[in-house]
């Protein structure tokens, strides 16, 4: 376990901002003649409290859109007669997109706002889930036009937590910035409770068309308040000057970020992230098929709420913990470490429980404690790329994403072969195990909380308005 040193704190002011020496503030593009001007004030608590509340139920309806596949793959493989392998092919086709758009919507997220990203995009995978039965219902071939539906949703839904992320680093305090990450991202536990108790009552009693229908149109809902009561309604999207896009790709990218993301830390970050999303997505798509195929007689809503209903006061718990811990002095990193212990370490023994002859209830109080250990991540390793980058966070939780969703992609895939070729789920947790350990060592061995980036003259597009 780590070992938490009291006013130890890893702080070099010579690493917070390295600035080169410009002989004027001018970027050199042409029709570009004064620099963006940084805003990085915080939010008063109040304003503060209210985002944390209205990002929840951001990410709660996310994981709603995104679960209710999994929920509903069961009934659709039934009534379109796919196999194991083509449910998994479906299942981890959102991956795929996932990968495409989390670097993007992270670096556009550091540079207009990550609220407006996340308004965007939100409207738009809560479209998609909504047109989702439609799409299966009217194509010839469903696997195909379900594999595609779940690659767009990936697309679409890979912005969100790099828009976090970007959001969190340029408007939360370094104290304060695990209580909102773990509080937000208890909302992916809170949607997957959700889902998982109405959706599975509406898929007894209305069918699978009526998990996506509803969950798509609330979605849609959500993003159209945000943008009525918080961002005020603000019109069209403009740019202020006409090379902007240019002076974004050309001028600010490729210089700072080189140099951030070959620091060791960081890809101790990236690695840790990658082996945590790719076992938390395989369990997520396969947990509930797992209890189905196990326990047959099981009601559907006891295994798909009961894990996420402690899933959400450990995220809680977990963000609580880790900011009382750093302001009471103790090393921010050592504290990154703890928390990932107990995401990676401590969990993994209950997953490994899995392998052997369980009974319904203690299956479901294994899942539970799995999952509830899981949520500590969000203290550690999702929070920790903030400490050593906040002038890039969005950008570099995006590659942190993408690796994770690439790796989800082969992890769910991979299963689905596992479950076929051995007949035994053993076989699968006891890989989830492995991976697990992998990113713990690593994460214990090279972590660190001090500044990495380098925040040279860097452009911010704060008045792009939607």
């Amino acid at each position: 376990m780590a070992v938490i040193q009291k006013y130890g704190k890893n702080y070099s002011p010579d690493l917070v901002c390295h600035k080169e020496n410009h002989p004027s503030d001018k970027i050199g593009v042409a029709g570009c003649h004064k620099k963006w001007p940084e805003h990085n004030s915080n939010w008063p608590r109040p304003v503060a409290r209210v985002w944390t509340v209205v990002l929840l139920l951001g990410t709660c309806l996310l994981y709603c859109a995104r679960v209710a596949m999994p929920i509903c793959a069961v009934s659709m493989a039934e009534q379109f007669s796919w196999s194991k392998r083509e449910s998994g092919m479906v299942l981890g086709s959102f991956f795929w997109g996932y990968c495409f758009t989390q670097v993007f919507g992270g670096y556009v997220s550091d540079r207009v706002g990550g609220e407006k990203v996340l308004l965007l995009s939100a409207a738009a995978w809560g479209s998609m889930t909504a047109f989702t039965p439609i799409l299966a219902h009217f194509c010839s071939q469903p696997i195909l036009s379900m594999t595609l539906a779940r690659f767009l949703m990936g697309l679409l839904q890979g912005v969100h937590y790099p828009s976090l992320a970007s959001l969190c680093s340029q408007k939360v305090v370094e104290s304060e910035r695990g209580f909102l990450m773990s509080t937000v991202g208890s909302g992916s536990y809170l949607g997957t409770l959700v889902i998982g108790g109405a959706g599975s009552l509406m898929l007894d009693m209305y069918g699978w068309e009526s998990v996506f229908y509803v969950s798509g149109l609330l979605s849609v809902l959500w993003a159209y308040c945000m943008w009525k009561y918080l961002l005020k309604g603000e019109g069209k999207c403009r740019f202020s000057c006409v090379n902007s896009i240019y002076v974004i790709l050309c001028c600010s990218l490729v210089p700072a970020y080189l140099y951030t993301w070959s620091q060791c830390p960081l890809v101790a970050v990236i690695v840790t992230h990658l082996c945590t999303a790719s076992t938390f997505f395989t369990l997520l798509s396969w947990l509930p098929t797992f209890f189905k195929d196990t326990y047959p007689d099981a009601k559907g809503w006891v295994f798909n709420v009961i894990p996420w209903l402690v899933a959400i006061p450990s995220s809680l718990f977990s963000g609580c913990l880790s900011d009382h811990l750093i302001s009471q002095g103790f090393d921010t990193a050592s504290v990154r470490k703890l928390m990932q212990f107990f995401s990676m370490g401590v969990s993994s023994v209950f997953t490994l429980l899995l392998c052997g002859n369980t009974t319904f209830p203690w299956a479901v109080a294994f899942v539970s404690a799995t999952m509830g250990l899981t949520t500590f991540s969000h203290s550690g390793v999702s929070v920790n790329v903030q400490d050593l980058a906040p002038s890039c966070a969005g950008a570099l939780f995006g590659v942190m994403n993408t690796c994770g969703a690439f790796s989800g992609v082969l992890m769910v895939y991979f299963s689905g072969y596992l479950i076929e070729a051995t007949g035994s789920w053993a076989s699968v947790f006891a890989l989830i195990t492995t991976i697990n350990l992998l990113g713990l060592c690593t994460f214990l061995g090279f972590a660190e909380a001090r500044r990495v980036d380098i925040d040279s003259s860097k452009v911010r597009h704060h008045n792009i308005h939607i």
